[in-house]
């Protein structure tokens, strides 16, 4: 959408936190829009946007180090209420005059929090007077700017919240949109709400028509456009949503790189019939396999992996009259996680990172802007059927990134068999729509094991299953037992060259949900 349309809302200024998504994301749950710029964007650029409030991500430096991230002190000091979180409010103490110290001990995890009810503050409308909260810190406000109010303080005695001008800038050393801080909803509500402002007028339905409107204006009436649909959600959705205004002027392109689960191409096929897509079929495996050959790199895999897909699209846009557009299902994690927003590069997304430089359309990508879930919401008002929503996320890279080390089709046909088994399981026991994802991994490990008195060395497969609301965060399923139990004596029974079978519990953070 344009400037104009995104006005309003709430911006977040990005110190590297790992949560700075995470704030977006509940801003957004309020059906206020959000966006997210890095800390360093120029007051001309953030009064562009006429955001109502902005928000002050933590982040992983220290305040007092050398080269600490700083802000320019008009974005804290002019009219804009301000909300400073963890780094943000220590950056705001030591902005206003105030000194930040490094702590004795440091707070880290769960943590019991006073708050003083004579305040008044509007940030505490609703919150009883000790709460648990979330801390990630170790330096400390030891002395407040004049004129600030404490609000707040931890169980050690250090300032834990103030407020300054009246509620315009408030300041919260604990994490208010981790689910662990209680009432951290509804301190984020009354910034957003009672203190800046905002309307809740970020509704998806007219999100579309605006955003046709907008496809209407950058593809006019001519202009041809290829998709690469990968068979997930985010593809789908976008050609679905283009599809209603580029009529045959759209033509999708469903490649086969080698790297799909077992019997997905012919599945996704066959939904996109009822979809009425355009689709061509085209069988690459052998050029991927070849470019990546004796490739180990995740990042390298991705970036040849998106390179060559484009290479594609583009023989495929003229073999369609000379496509001038490529279309693709781009999110905004994909953005963030690649680095393109101002913080740290988890990993490159194969069409954001992985595309080159020199690539002959222009990109449209309408759903840049969206988080998963919001994509999700937005299928049923396209008359998209639920099944098709409803499908785990699978990367667009594929099995090349869940087969851990070098590839060679004995391997991907290995992780393929396994990972129907887990998925088989786990729909026969009637859990595949309450799990964000399952899959499985082939870890570039081997190990002893006996089968028939004889040795054997065989692979190693881990299992992976989590839950999440937008990809952002996530936390493991605990799956039950006798489930793990019998996917992992079938793998390891049915699946040839497969010696053990272990299970990964780890969540996002501090993992990403995908190994590579």
């Amino acid at each position: 959408m344009k400037h104009d349309d995104k006005s309003g809302g709430i911006l977040i200024l990005d110190f590297g936190s790992q949560y700075t998504q995470l704030i977006a994301r509940r801003v957004r749950e309020f059906e206020v829009y959000s966006e997210i710029l890095p800390c360093n964007a120029s007051v001309g650029k953030i009064e562009a946007l006429r955001p109502k409030g902005i928000i002050l991500s933590g982040g992983p430096r220290s305040t007092v180090g050398p080269d600490a991230p700083d802000i320019d002190p008009a974005i804290i000091k002019g009219g804009i209420p301000v909300l400073g979180i963890c780094y943000g409010m220590q950056l705001i103490a030591k902005t206003l005059g105030g000194s930040v110290e490094k702590g004795r001990l440091g707070e880290y995890g769960r943590t019991r929090v006073k708050f003083d009810a004579s305040r008044g503050a509007k940030i505490m409308n609703g919150v009883p007077g000790a709460i648990d909260v979330w801390m990630s810190h170790w330096d400390e406000v030891r002395e407040l700017p004049v004129g600030a109010l404490r609000l707040a303080e931890s169980e050690s005695g250090a300032c834990a919240a103030f407020s300054m001008e009246g509620d315009r800038i408030t300041a919260l050393q604990f994490h208010p949109e981790v689910e662990t801080t209680q009432y951290g909803r509804e301190m984020l509500s009354s910034f957003v709400f009672d203190i800046c402002g905002c309307s809740a007028n970020w509704k998806l339905g007219d999100w579309v028509e605006r955003t046709l409107a907008d496809i209407k204006e950058q593809i006019g009436e001519a202009d041809r456009v290829v998709c690469g649909l990968s068979g997930g959600v985010d593809s789908t959705v976008a050609a679905v949503l283009v599809s209603k205004v580029a009529g045959d002027r759209l033509d999708c392109i469903f490649v086969d790189h080698g790297f799909l689960r077992k019997d997905e191409a012919e599945r996704v096929l066959e939904m996109y019939e009822a979809l009425n897509l355009r689709v061509r079929h085209v069988r690459a495996e052998d050029r991927f396999m070849d470019a990546l050959a004796g490739e180990t790199s995740p990042e390298r895999k991705r970036k040849i992996i998106g390179a060559l897909f484009v290479r594609i699209f583009e023989e495929s846009a003229r073999a369609s009259g000379d496509a001038k557009w490529l279309l693709q299902g781009t999110i905004y994690p994909d953005v963030i996680e690649s680095g393109f927003v101002g913080g740290d590069v988890i990993k490159s997304h194969h069409n954001v990172g992985g595309l080159p430089s020199d690539m002959k359309m222009s990109l449209l990508e309408p759903l840049r802007e969206l988080f998963k879930d919001e994509v999700r919401k937005i299928g049923p008002l396209l008359d998209i059927p639920s099944h098709f929503l409803k499908r785990h996320p699978f990367p667009g890279p594929g099995l090349a990134v869940r087969c851990l080390g070098s590839l060679t089709k004995e391997r991907l046909d290995t992780l393929r068999e396994a990972d129907a088994i887990f998925v088989s399981e786990i729909k026969s026991a009637g859990l595949y729509d309450s799990i964000w994802q399952a899959f499985c991994v082939l870890l570039p490990v081997r190990s002893v094991g006996v089968a028939g008195d004889a040795r054997t060395y065989g692979e190693t497969v881990a299992l992976r299953a989590v839950k999440s609301l937008d990809a952002m965060t996530a936390e493991s399923v605990r799956l039950p037992w006798d489930l793990v139990d019998r996917a992992a004596k079938r793998i390891c029974g049915e699946v040839p060259h497969v010696g053990r079978v272990v299970m990964d519990v780890t969540g996002k953070p501090p993992a990403t949900i995908e190994w590579e």
